[in-house]
């Protein structure tokens, strides 16, 4: 379906053409294309690209991104085999890859050039990939089973838009997850990240991977230790420092540690966008999106919400 005026697409070698509004889209590496190479996300493009097998479970010989999966979407296989599931904002692929193996089949999207990672990191006959826009995809009406946004909405420009796309693109029964950085109190917004970030977002992307991966030999030790101290220091700290450094979790290899305070320190200052979002925001945007829903997430953690349609 055409993003743009939502009529019939043609296909061809090439791509797919709207039969309506006439505008081309190009298939390239052997991924679909509907939008400009180079958008907002170019950031995520670099990180998922750069740090491709950096949170997948199968190269890092963890379970931290299936348990989060299961934990957030409260879903396993008995529910999810055999259903068509769509990964909004898949980046290189870490949780699709833990769809894929409870059985689904899978339409992976993202903005950015992540997508040429996932493509990489995941070999499967039941899985679709994307280059798209999650505020208008590609996709028909009542499609999915169950739809998953973990980790995306805070980074993009119209989150609203974005929640009614995916409530447009599932189908009565179907149920829908979206964890975000939630707005939960007010020194949120005065977390050390947000402070800096005014500049740190206009500093060229390949500039900041640089500087941040050049300097951590001195951050990263030293984050190491303060991450570590006793409690409340250490809370204090996290709060105090830009950096993402995961002291609580067992790394098989120091490398790894390191590459993933890297990779996520990078995600937190470089995107355009990251604005944390009240979940009452999330409920005024469901209900005002004309689709009946009911909500199912009593049990889910902080900055997540589940909802179900209905007829």
């Amino acid at each position: 379906m055409c993003p743009s005026c939502k009529s019939q697409l043609s296909s061809g070698v090439l791509g797919f053409t709207c039969l309506t509004c006439k505008q081309g889209f190009a298939i390239v590496s052997k991924i679909p294309r509907f939008v400009p190479a180079s958008n907002y996300s170019n950031s995520f493009g670099l990180q998922w690209n750069r740090f491709a097998k950096t949170q997948l479970d199968s190269t890092q010989s963890t379970n931290r991104s299936r348990d989060r999966f299961l934990n957030e979407t409260l879903w396993d296989a008995q529910e999810v085999v055999g259903k068509l599931v769509l990964d909004a904002g898949c980046g290189s692929g870490r949780f699709s890859e833990i769809a894929l193996n409870l059985g689904a089949k899978l339409v992976a999207v993202d903005y950015s050039s992540a997508v040429d990672a996932a493509s990489e990191n995941l070999k499967s006959k039941d899985l679709l990939i994307l280059q798209a826009d999650l505020e208008a995809l590609p996709l028909k009406d009542q499609t999915f089973d169950f739809i998953y946004c973990i980790g995306v909405l805070q980074h993009t420009s119209r989150p609203k838009k974005i929640v009614q796309e995916l409530l447009r693109c599932l189908k009565d029964g179907g149920e829908v997850t979206l964890t975000f950085y939630e707005d939960s109190s007010w020194h949120v917004k005065l977390y050390s990240k947000y402070l800096i970030r005014p500049i740190t977002k206009r500093i060229p992307n390949s500039t900041l991977l640089q500087i941040i991966d050049k300097s951590s030999f001195i951050w990263f030790p030293v984050t190491k230790y303060l991450f570590n101290l006793p409690q409340p220091l250490s809370r204090i700290f996290r709060f105090l420092l830009p950096i993402a450094n995961y002291v609580e979790f067992h790394y098989l290899k120091k490398e790894s540690a390191r590459e993933e305070a890297i990779l996520d320190t990078f995600d937190m200052l470089s995107p355009a966008y990251d604005k944390p979002i009240k979940k009452s925001e999330v409920l005024k945007w469901v209900a005002e999106s004309n689709v009946k829903t009911v909500r199912l997430d009593s049990q889910v953690s902080l900055g997540t919400m589940k909802f179900k349609r209905i007829s």
